[in-house]
């Protein structure tokens, strides 16, 4: 596995960190700043590709993840299910569900599999059908893209399978586009960012620009466009790098260098 997989979705968060409760509404803006940081979106994904590499359950490895690095911007209903000694689902519909869930798109060789995971990685928290739905969106639309489905291809397979509605610009929603977490307002968009996209950067650059919960929604769609564009530039990823503590990257190493495509 190349360098390309997981640290696209974390590169969008870092880079959109700064912009969440600061937006933007442009693609004119600093990759990165002194400020620039991971946030629960990246200690989540983390703690997803371990599962996924070493076979650990879901809900107990979110939970340990999420205590060890607490101070990181979680949802009030997460926090509170990280502070209970016994988490249980709490029918959710946010995109935390979607945020973590790139791991998912990247380590198996079936769309079956992956939605049955993308499906289980979600349902710890999120058991709302719309958050399990937005959870294997994005994982199937990662999965599609490693393996060379073309941009029409992820649309109409997206569009058909969770009954999103997929025919809008990022121009057209740029001007009124609000804050939202919840799947159904942020997946979609997330999406269409990586579809209208050129490169990787040009896909992160036009979720901020889309203004709303812009590290989760650069975290997701960075996650797709690392997949279908198959290339991070070097800086981006350097930058990164610099920004994470040295367990993430052993994990982003492991989940690297494994061939888990076999699945």
């Amino acid at each position: 596995m190349e360098n390309y997989s997981i640290i696209g979705a974390i590169a969008g968060d870092i880079i959109g960190s700064v912009y969440e409760f600061n937006n933007r509404k442009s693609k004119d803006i600093p990759l990165f700043t002194s400020e620039s940081t991971y946030t629960d979106d990246t200690v989540l994904t983390i703690a997803v590709a371990d599962c996924i590499i070493n076979g650990k359950d879901f809900s107990k490895t979110i939970h340990a993840y999420g205590r060890k690095y607490a101070r990181r911007g979680y949802g009030g209903n997460f926090f509170n299910w990280l502070m209970n000694n016994n988490p249980q689902p709490y029918n959710s519909y946010g995109n935390g569900s979607a945020m973590r869930v790139s791991p998912v798109g990247f380590a198996y060789s079936s769309i079956e599999k992956v939605m049955e995971e993308a499906k289980k990685s979600a349902e710890i928290t999120h058991n709302h059908p719309e958050g399990i739905k937005g959870a294997q969106a994005i994982a199937s639309a990662i999965f599609l893209a490693t393996t060379n489905s073309t941009k029409i291809e992820i649309k109409d397979f997206i569009s058909e399978t969770f009954n999103y509605e997929m025919n809008f610009s990022i121009d057209e929603i740029r001007p009124f586009y609000r804050f939202d977490e919840t799947c159904q307002g942020s997946v979609p968009q997330a999406i269409n960012c990586f579809l209208e996209s050129k490169n990787y950067e040009d896909a992160i650059r036009l979720a901020i620009s889309i203004g709303g919960d812009s590290d989760t929604i650069a975290c997701m769609a960075g996650g797709i466009a690392a997949a279908y564009y198959k290339f991070i530039p070097d800086e981006i990823i350097n930058e990164c790098y610099n920004r994470l503590p040295a367990e993430f990257l052993e994990i982003i190493n492991q989940f690297n260098v494994l061939d888990i495509k076999v699945l």
